[in-house]
């Protein structure tokens, strides 16, 4: 089995392409990355000697690169990790997002109709639902809950999950996808909350929450989500939607105390900020679906999870603080300068 990996150097990504080489030695996995600012190759150093695995550079938006990978590698499946993810660049420079995110998933299609494939399965969020109320704890996103989007970001992920759909009903294109909440753990990009909580509370800087720290999140840890692809792409329906959720929603101001505490930090480098224009109130996802057909549920608590992920981060110093430092993108160079 060989499969294509897109966006395989950032966070959700990497913690796949670590589970499937580990789980299936016999599969040859192909990481398909551009390596823009979310992208750290450093991160799939423990990999990269490993036979079974090849690290393309190239963007999902490169028709000519894409196709040149699929000609050579001839793979079964593409799991399509690549995408701007991060709302507040959005709403910055909503262009590039519409660029990759929907532009890249097409041509990643064409090549699966042109090669054939078994499975092609697209990787959503649930921010493609809108948001829920604070005062209704009761309400959570199905599958069949109405797009219904906040952010270019957003926006920009349901409009290439109804390409997929469009790909399997136009073309009969083996597809499935997940919307999954949001991910923490080890290799999480220091923009995101949890990494940026910790670094900073690592170096005594305040710690920015937006608003009054009310959002609410459903925290999925990453090595569960990866399972729960795994799953899907060997055993889930074609032309099917699966929400991933981790039963697990917090109100961002109690992560952030949580790191406070667990990191031994005064609350008081709390510091509130402008909230972000057009913030989602709460995500929750009833997983109800991946459950019965495929019989996955979160393993990791919340509160094992995030001592996991601030264990990894005390840990690992040396690979975020180089993001931080902005020394990461010279990473490629490095490795690949003289090959």
């Amino acid at each position: 089995m060989t499969i294509i990996v897109t966006g395989g150097a950032g966070f959700i990504g990497s913690n796949f392409v670590f589970h499937m080489l580990n789980k299936y030695p016999d599969y040859r996995i192909i990481c398909l990355d551009s390596l823009t600012y979310a992208g750290n190759l450093s991160t799939l150093a423990p990999v990269m000697d490993n036979p079974c695995f090849r690290f393309v550079k190239a963007s999902i938006t490169d028709r000519e690169a894409v196709f040149k990978l699929f000609e050579e590698e001839k793979p079964d499946m593409v799991v399509n990790f690549a995408a701007e993810s991060h709302v507040d660049r959005s709403i910055e420079n909503p262009g590039i997002f519409l660029e990759t995110n929907i532009m890249g998933t097409q041509i990643m299609m064409d090549a699966c109709r042109k090669y054939g494939i078994t499975r092609y399965h697209q990787v959503s969020t649930d921010e493609v639902y809108g948001d829920l109320p604070l005062d209704r704890p009761d309400l959570f996103f199905t599958e069949e809950t109405p797009i219904h989007t906040s952010s270019p970001y957003s926006a920009s992920k349901a409009s290439a999950d109804l390409l997929v759909l469009a790909y399997y009903r136009t073309y009969g294109l083996p597809v499935t996808i997940s919307r999954c909440s949001n991910n923490y753990g080890p290799y999480h990009f220091p923009e995101k909350l949890i990494p940026l909580m910790i670094a900073n509370a690592l170096n005594d800087k305040p710690l920015p929450v937006y608003g009054t720290g009310e959002n609410v999140r459903d925290w999925l840890y990453v090595e569960d989500h990866c399972k729960a692809i795994d799953l899907i792409i060997h055993k889930g329906r074609t032309g099917e939607v699966y929400n991933i959720g981790g039963h697990n929603e917090m109100a961002n101001i109690d992560i952030v105390k949580i790191i406070c505490k667990e990191l031994n930090k005064p609350e008081s480098l709390i510091t509130y900020v402008t909230d972000r224009k057009g913030h989602d109130m709460r995500y929750a996802i009833d997983p109800a679906k991946i459950h019965n057909e495929l019989g996955w549920l979160p393993e990791t608590r919340f509160a094992d999870g995030i001592k996991k992920t601030i264990k990894w981060y005390l840990e690992n110093r040396e690979w975020w603080e180089t993001i931080i430092s902005g020394e990461y993108q010279n990473y490629y160079e490095k490795m690949y300068g003289n090959r």
